[in-house]
């Protein structure tokens, strides 16, 4: 679990990067200007919706992403994507019959990235699929304008199996291009950031479940603490104190993705010593309480 914490901190990084090239922007207006679709590069372990304010958004999994339920439905299918796109792509359909895909973005053996598009049908939407929708909606306890929805519903884009691999190669393609870039990214960075602060954040990785303290992880790295805080601050623009809430917090919302995991247990879990504590760190980091966080994924349900 730590190696895999440590990866995706890496992987947030690397993204960030590959999204300011001028390759990736070029090729991100062309696919959306060419096919209608929305078009993300999502770091792995980001269990996100990772279409939700894009340009070409399906107006159906827009206001799918407005109501609790739907919303935890479609975070799941995400979680699920990842899990089986991690060595070729992947196509998922959601609860409402509609279409997402991941592409991986891989440097050697290693997984970074994926490219997702999708929020498609592959056949004409019909009244029985969507009454079967909205019998799921109902049962969730979901509160949504039905008239809207089926209007959205059925302006969803239609496309046949041929043309959608056809879409799907093109990302492969592009993905292969990424690989490249994000290889030469990834040297630069590991020649750029000293062997101390990887070994750091390998540390922290290690043991954010634990009670840790700067002086600790500057002693695992052979380095002064004052040395240390400097050093640290400089390479990843963080505090050593906010960097270890920031990894905590990801650790608590990646345990929230399971609906039978309170919130006290998840914090607990992640390395928070105190509820208080946490909870004013996780408003400080995400925007809001974990409670009202816990409830946007699965529902109101008691922590």
């Amino acid at each position: 679990m730590e190696g895999r914490s440590d990866n995706a901190q890496r992987s947030r990084a690397l993204v960030t990067q590959i999204k300011r090239s001028q390759i990736f922007r070029d090729y991100e207006e062309a696919f959306r200007e060419t096919t209608g679709l929305p078009l993300n590069l999502r770091p792995i372990e980001a269990f996100d919706l990772p279409h939700h304010g894009d340009p070409k958004e399906n107006p159906f999994c827009a206001l799918m992403a407005q109501t609790n339920q739907s919303c935890a439905a479609c975070l799941q299918l995400q979680k699920k994507v990842e899990e089986q796109a991690r060595l070729e792509p992947k196509t998922l359909k959601c609860f409402a019959g509609l279409c997402d895909s991941a592409v991986p973005v891989r440097v050697g053996e290693n997984l970074v990235a994926f490219l997702q598009t999708g929020q498609i049908l592959l056949h004409t939407p019909t009244k029985a699929q969507f009454a079967r929708t909205t019998r799921q909606l109902v049962k969730w306890g979901t509160e949504v304008d039905l008239k809207r929805l089926e209007e959205a519903y059925f302006q969803t884009r239609v496309l046949t199996k041929k043309q959608y691999g056809s879409i799907l190669r093109l990302l492969t393609i592009f993905a292969q291009h990424l690989s490249s870039l994000s290889n030469e990214l990834s040297v630069k960075t590991a020649a750029a950031e000293s062997p101390s602060v990887t070994k750091a954040r390998i540390f922290i990785a290690a043991h954010q479940d634990e009670e840790i303290s700067l002086g600790q992880v500057a002693s695992a790295v052979n380095m002064s603490a004052f040395y240390f805080c400097k050093t640290f601050k400089k390479a990843t623009g963080m505090t050593f104190t906010d960097y270890v809430a920031r990894v905590r917090v990801e650790k608590v919302k990646n345990l929230l993705l399971n609906p039978h995991k309170r919130v006290s247990e998840a914090a607990y879990q992640a390395g928070f010593q105190s509820l208080s504590q946490f909870n004013r760190v996780f408003r400080r980091i995400v925007g809001e309480a974990p409670s009202a966080y816990r409830e946007r994924l699965h529902g109101a349900r008691r922590n």
